[in-house]
């Protein structure tokens, strides 16, 4: 499987483009791929987006970097070899169109699995057979279940900000190991136990 996390100048992915692509291989997690681009000429930049993943305008617009297409073509290329595509992540859905909109932009091919595995359904999974009720935002009439809730469901503190895409493929590695064999995998969280264990 593919753990993959996008940062992005916004959420859609028509107009906004990729700014940063972090990945885990997870039947290999010392494989991870990383790369940050130029967005894509005429692209969108959503209000607060930045803010997130702490990039400025003037990072997102260096000639100097590679461009969207760039990162796309070495990132599926890191996958090929891989017999298990199938991505895994929080809301994977909207990392896997921001892969696939970048892709048809470039003229790339994307064979990546449509398939995915999201650890926030994981999580919820998980909770409710433990007897848990899942966090509830009441305002927005849905599940709370972030990834900083899934993180410290999963014994493990928020993810650090600003938000960066190969610490987020990372933080999603390790719940969905946890979450599924409960098992830790990586080493930068062997120091958090898992909860339901201890």
């Amino acid at each position: 499987m593919i753990i993959l996390d996008v940062e992005a100048s916004g959420t859609d992915y028509a107009t906004h483009s990729i700014v940063s692509l972090g990945a885990v291989d997870f039947s290999d997690p010392t494989r991870r791929f990383y790369g940050e681009c130029r967005i894509w000429d005429g692209a969108h930049v959503m209000e607060g987006a930045l803010e997130v993943n702490g990039y400025t305008e003037t990072e997102i617009t260096d000639p100097n970097k590679q461009s969207e297409a760039d990162l796309v073509q070495a990132f599926l290329e890191w996958t090929q070899h891989m017999s298990d595509r199938t991505l895994v992540g929080q809301n994977v859905s909207f990392d896997r169109d921001m892969v696939k909109a970048a892709s048809r932009r470039a003229g790339i091919v994307d064979d990546l699995a449509y398939r995915t595995l999201d650890t926030h359904t994981l999580c919820f999974m998980h909770m409710v057979k433990r007897g848990v009720t899942p966090p509830h935002d009441e305002q927005h009439r849905r599940t709370a279940l972030n990834l900083d809730a899934v993180l410290n469901y999963c014994g493990i503190p928020d993810e650090p900000e600003p938000h960066n895409a190969l610490t987020g493929a990372l933080s999603h590695a390790e719940v969905t190991s946890r979450l599924l064999y409960d098992k830790k995998l990586l080493p930068e969280f062997s120091q958090f136990e898992i909860p339901w264990l201890t």
